[in-house]
């Protein structure tokens, strides 16, 4: 199964709109994962509008409009995926995502978060923490980058793409 990551997309508040080279990979998924701070609910609807099927988190900037839970579970292809946005600052960011991926469901699932607009691919604490970064470039972020992910057999294999 083909996934699109992306995250902190904060248009209109930080970005004028969701790049087009974003918008073809969200197209081309077989499932569109956001991991929170949309920024309003037109940026929302407008990447459930482009996806095959889609997850979604809210962040910290998010109105209530957005109405999304803060974790989300996911089960793709034999894999479980947890999807918050990540909070305080940047000092313990990756244990605090493992450690709501662990409390959520264990460390056999990969965490996808957001908040710090930097691209992370580690594994804290025995679970896998993803991060694409902002796909706007929206501050404090240096470039706009999101993740393409493959999930075959219970593994998922991630690259990081950025603007073209």
């Amino acid at each position: 199964m083909r996934l699109a990551i992306l995250s902190d997309t904060h248009v209109p508040g930080r970005a004028d709109g969701i790049p087009s080279w974003v918008e073809a990979r969200v197209r081309e998924a077989d499932l569109v994962i956001h991991a929170g701070d949309f920024d309003s609910p037109a940026t929302l609807d407008r990447l459930r509008d482009l996806s095959a099927r889609f997850v979604g988190v809210s962040g910290n900037v998010d109105p209530p409009a957005i109405d999304l839970p803060f974790v989300e579970i996911v089960e793709v292809d034999g894999l479980t995926f947890v999807v918050t946005h990540g909070t305080g600052t940047r000092t313990g960011y990756e244990s605090r995502v493992a450690k709501t991926v662990r409390d959520a469901a264990g460390t056999d699932a990969v965490g996808v978060a957001g908040h710090i607009h930097e691209v992370v691919d580690e594994v804290v604490d025995g679970v896998r923490v993803l991060n694409p970064g902002t796909a706007t470039a929206a501050n404090p972020g240096d470039d706009a980058t999101m993740m393409v992910g493959t999930v075959t057999d219970g593994s998922v294999s991630v690259e990081v793409v950025r603007d073209d």
